[in-house]
């Protein structure tokens, strides 16, 4: 009998973990004005590019909303050197995406791209920007999509909610109450001659930021900036000042009437501090413990216990940020029942809102948010386009350069205690606006009942 003999290697051994920050830019200016973020990431060869433009939609000439994002979406439809058409292809041999969009804080304009490709793909966005031809067969293109999309959007029940909250939050004189891509009324008068003057006025490099992430081993960015996005000229200008945010969180209900409709949308909000505020890193936390995950309470309740839902989520979203301190931030809850217990599932709601505030967070709460809010950023930020996102909104906010890697920090510093009394704050039972998406004749009664607030039905 022979014994064989086996030989075994040794177990390999964890090493240290690697230290890991958000990754901080270089800043700089180019002779245009135009201010330059730049953050070499080995490794990343898609180079991911980001210019904010600070036109707010407040800065939308009265009567059409709207402009700010059809000019957004034209950029692309044409320059002085090529047609639409010509255009795409362009980016299409570049292995190039480009895409524009308009929010609150202004206009962004994005770019993935191959690193080997950069200069010409640089080029093609700085076309875009400099001398977009605005063709009156595209903008009358984009308007006609524009108004498509609009009955989708009323006819999505997450999307009416989310307009009625806006509606019902903010003075009706004000831009945060209307849609963000305007009306079938508003979009309706938009045309060429409109789009021109909407980006003559506010598109210019010197109010303008770049952030450009990525493997730029081989790339000789200075040079490819200068013949590009250097190039771009512009008036010296001022960035447009928006009006500060003012809301009005009396506790309501609004009822978004869908007869027949099976289920209820629920959304509930109201308006909150930016992340200028000392208090964001423990509303961060405790808005994660209260409805940030599965694991969180509203699901625990709503979803574990009481089969209500297939998820409630809350969240903290920023409109608008401030440094001079007119910024705000929505805070909200969002989800959808079954129509027969809407009212059930707002009283258990609204009971797990006053149990937080009787009782608080627990520290094993505290402990997996921050785990789940810390531990997972490396994973977040793979990605070229996760990092310049990040870097374009903390320049669209007013914030340093290094918010993202200090608020880690501080959401690792936050006790429980402190992420309590935000949570609580961020949603006080009696100063909350409900709105609900459903059939009115079924669930308008049982939500009187609850007494969390004035009911006003409306047409859906």
């Amino acid at each position: 009998m022979t014994t064989s003999k086996m030989t075994f290697h040794p177990q390999p051994q964890p090493g240290e973990a690697t230290p890991w920050a958000f990754p901080a830019p270089e800043r700089s200016t180019l002779p245009n004005g135009l201010t330059l973020l730049t953050c070499h990431r080995p490794g990343q060869q898609i180079v991911a590019v980001e210019v904010f433009v600070p036109a707010p939609l407040d800065a939308e000439p009265e009567g059409l909303d709207g402009v700010g994002t059809i000019m957004a979406r034209a950029l692309s439809e044409g320059t002085d050197k090529y047609s639409a058409e010509e255009f795409a292809a362009e980016l299409d041999r570049c292995g190039a995406s480009l895409d524009a969009h308009a929010d609150h804080p202004g206009v962004r304009v994005s770019l993935e791209v191959p690193a080997s490709r950069l200069p010409k793909a640089l080029g093609l966005l700085a076309d875009a920007l400099r001398a977009p031809a605005f063709p009156e067969t595209e903008v009358e293109r984009l308007v006609a999509n524009r108004l498509d999309e609009i009955p989708h959007e009323l006819a999505n029940p997450a999307r009416r909610a989310a307009m009625a909250l806006s509606a019902s939050l903010f003075p009706a004189d004000s831009r945060m109450s209307r849609p963000r891509q305007g009306t079938v009324e508003t979009v309706e008068r938009i045309d060429a001659a409109a789009v021109r003057a909407f980006y003559d006025k506010h598109i210019r490099p010197a109010t303008a930021t770049t952030v450009v992430v990525g493997d730029l081993t081989d790339v000789e960015l200075g040079a490819a900036l200068e013949t590009t996005l250097g190039a771009w000229t512009g008036g010296a200008g001022e960035a447009s000042a928006p009006a500060p945010i003012t809301g009005d969180d009396t506790g309501r209900v609004i009822v978004v009437d869908r007869p027949g409709a099976v289920q209820t949308q629920l959304l509930i909000g109201r308006v909150g501090p930016d992340r200028h505020e000392r208090v964001w890193p423990a509303q961060v936390l405790g808005v994660y413990c209260l409805g940030g995950t599965l694991t969180s309470r509203l699901d625990r309740v709503l979803r574990e216990e009481k089969g209500y839902t297939y998820g409630v989520r809350a969240f903290g979203q920023v409109i608008r940020s401030d440094e001079a301190g007119g910024g705000a931030s929505l805070l909200a809850i969002s989800g959808s029942v079954a129509t027969e217990v809407t009212g059930p599932a707002l009283e258990d709601l609204w009971q797990v809102l006053r149990t937080l505030a009787a009782d608080g967070l627990t520290d094993a709460e505290r402990d997996v948010a921050v785990q789940n809010l810390v531990g997972v950023a490396p994973l977040k930020y793979e990605t070229a386009a996760a990092v310049a996102d990040t870097l374009a909104e903390q320049v669209e906010q007013h914030l340093p350069d290094d918010w993202q890697a200090t608020q880690y920090i501080r959401l690792a510093e936050t006790g429980t205690v402190e992420a309590t009394a935000a949570a609580i704050a961020a949603f006080p039972v009696d100063r909350l606006v409900t709105v609900l998406v459903g059939d009115a004749a079924q669930i308008e009664g049982p939500v009187r009942a609850l007494g969390i607030g004035e009911v006003t039905v409306v047409k859906g």
